[in-house]
């Protein structure tokens, strides 16, 4: 709030004597009405700077627990942001802090050392630091105030806690309770300027999760002033209920919808915002994930993004709004049974803490699964790094990987590794790394931070996603690969089938034709259609993709079907080579509009008639599957 030096402490110690005794303060004397107001409040408690404290200020181990108890949903969600937070501020000689609503301290993370120094003054779990019991502080001033703050060095009440520098801001639910506050201290002569900040972030992110975990699962809105502003840590969240009433939002929310938290439940949408709730949830269907741009009653704009909710989205027919549909998961799964176990496992890890390691063939699709499972995450707005090592020479893998700082003959590079801080990063080929940077990445995952080239030591924290082709088990036994990194980076190993072991061969065939080239309705030849289906593409997607994509390229304008002359002439040859059409096979489909036929039948029979859900297991859009069947009745 004020001055650090020996001089300003002097002033601040003179100054709260004339506030206590009544007196007017000098003009020289620079103390806002804030902290003059929580040292009055100090006083009026009956505190004194030199004093002793009130008995009644720390929980015994069995209140302690029940008040753990009672605010566990609020410490789960903190427990993580806690653990970034202390990430960012390792060896700072620092602590992180939650408090309950009362100033009741929950948990503490920090250094060490300056653990040891907190616990001397009773900056621990169970001890209250609300104002009446702990005088002017960060926790209970924040929570006193109702807003983030600082209270550096001489600005405490009690002389015991001059030592202190806290940053303070308090948290309230999606029902604008007061939950509590997060709070960093240190030493104040290690003060850093951007200490306030890091805390007023970490508690907009802790205030996010908790909407998500209330009112992720219902109809709710995301909303900013920008559209590129959604989904980022100043977007406003709110929950709706289903005639359109908002039951809920985060503090960016409330702000810039301008109403309090006595306006949830008696305010509907429509008053704020010129738009019919059913027209929104129409937009919602229709175009999921896209912001809708409107106008509030004071004529400022917002975009806001529907979105549904889980539970309402799984009953609505249209299969463009279901939340598989929106997942980029989603379309991956074309409908074979092994490549769908993988995808619902993987969407079952998402969130999760779980390093995951993805084994396969080349041209598989490892990379195209890891950023669909980073795009459908809640890091999906952080950014995703893909490095190949087997595609960077040896001698610049480590520099690659982990940076390093300028010198005169080279600018700083970041390396990949703090390019995907806060997001994710995947390691394509992952056995190819040699053996010391093995250990020298295990450090790094272990310990969560890393030292570039000639730098100093910097938090990391990422989600990381590993592939290879070989097999990591046996390259463990022969010597070749660091056993600690194998279990650490396989939390769980996800395999991507081979093209020739899918069983969805005709509805994908359809899906990358419909990705390539939309609304033409490309097909194959006949003699093709067999061809591609039984040729082994070893290759697999990768060789799959860039066939058709040259196909489509080389038709002529009106030209609706693929054949010989437009595939690489190597291919072409292999196809020739290797397939033959049988003689015993009269009763199966004789090109691919056949084909699909069947496989659309087959699709919306398993869908008992539901052309929605016909469209989700085929992969396709709803309208681009009554485009199929109209080509497929009429036989052009």
């Amino acid at each position: 709030m004020t001055g650090n030096s020996l001089t300003g402490r002097a002033i601040l110690r003179r100054a709260r004597e004339l506030l206590l005794e009544g007196s007017e303060l000098p003009l020289g004397y620079m103390v806002n009405t804030l902290l003059a107001s929580s040292w009055r409040r100090s006083a009026e408690a009956g505190l004194t700077p030199e004093g002793r404290l009130p008995d009644c200020a720390r929980l015994d181990a069995r209140q302690l627990a029940r008040a753990s108890e009672r605010t566990e949903k609020f410490i789960c969600q903190a427990r993580p942001v806690m653990e970034y937070l202390q990430a960012q501020i390792r060896g700072s000689g620092s602590m992180v802090v939650l408090a309950d609503d009362c100033g009741v301290i929950l948990q503490t993370y920090g250094d060490a050392e300056f653990l040891t120094r907190a616990d001397r003054v009773a900056l621990v779990p169970g001890v209250s630091w609300n104002e009446r019991h702990r005088g002017t502080n960060g926790i209970g001033t924040s929570l006193a105030e109702g807003r983030p703050l600082l209270v550096h060095g001489g600005e405490h009440f009690l002389e015991r806690n001059g030592f202190l520098s806290c940053a303070a801001a308090p948290v309230m639910a999606p029902d604008g309770k007061r939950l509590g506050v997060i709070n960093i201290s240190g030493d104040e002569r290690r003060h850093h300027s951007h200490t306030l900040g890091l805390v007023r972030t970490a508690a907009q992110t802790l205030e996010n999760r908790l909407f998500d975990a209330c009112y992720g699962h219902t109809l709710h809105i995301r909303f900013h002033q920008l559209a590129e502003g959604i989904g980022t840590f100043a977007e406003g969240c709110a929950a709706l209920s289903e005639d359109g009433w908002i039951i809920g939002a985060n503090q960016p929310g409330f702000a810039l919808l301008g109403i309090s938290a006595a306006d949830l439940g008696v305010t509907p949408l429509s008053r704020l915002l010129r738009v019919n709730i059913d027209d929104l949830i129409d937009w919602g269907y229709r175009q999921p994930g896209v912001p809708m741009l409107l106008s509030r009653s004071d004529g400022s704009r917002l975009f806001v993004l529907l979105e549904l909710g889980r539970a309402r989205a799984l009953s609505c027919p249209v299969p463009d709004t279901s939340p598989r549909q929106r997942d980029p998961l989603a379309a991956i799964d074309c409908g074979d049974d092994k490549l769908a176990a993988v995808v619902d496992k993987a969407r079952k890890l998402i969130g999760k803490p779980i390093a995951i390691l993805l084994q396969g063939e080349s041209g598989v699709g490892k990379e195209f699964f890891a950023r669909a499972l980073h795009a459908s995450g809640p890091r999906h707005a952080a950014p995703f790094v893909a490095v190949n090592c087997a595609a960077i020479p040896e001698n610049l893998l480590e520099a690659e990987l982990f940076g390093h700082v300028p010198t005169l003959c080279r600018d700083e590079w970041q390396g990949r590794l703090r390019e995907a801080n806060g997001g994710t990063l995947y390691i394509e080929e992952i056995g190819d790394l040699p053996l010391p940077l093995q250990a020298r990445l295990l450090d790094v995952l272990r310990k969560k931070h890393l030292i570039p080239l000639g730098g100093d030591a910097i938090a990391i924290d990422i989600v990381l996603i590993c592939a290879t082709q070989r097999d990591l088990k046996a390259e463990v036994g022969a010597g070749r690969f660091n056993a600690d990194l194998y279990y650490h980076i396989n939390g769980m190993t996800l395999r991507c089938p081979p093209l020739r072991e899918r069983s969805d061969f005709a509805p994908l065939l359809a899906h990358l034709l419909e990705e390539l080239a939309p609304g033409r309705m490309i097909s194959l030849e006949p003699a093709l259609t067999s061809a591609f289906a039984t040729y082994s593409w070893p290759g697999n997607l990768n060789q799959l993709t860039n066939a058709l994509r040259a196909a489509c390229t080389l038709l002529e304008p009106g030209e609706t079907r693929i054949g010989w002359q437009h595939l690489p002439d190597d291919l072409a040859e292999e196809l020739r080579w290797q397939s033959s059409a049988p003689s015993d096979t009269t009763d199966a489909p004789e090109n691919l509009r056949e084909l699909s036929a069947t496989t659309m039948a087959r699709a919306i029979a398993q869908s008992h008639g539901n052309m929605s859900e016909a469209a989700r297991r085929l992969g396709i859009s709803r309208n681009t599957l009554y485009r199929h069947m109209r080509a497929a009745s009429s036989g052009t």
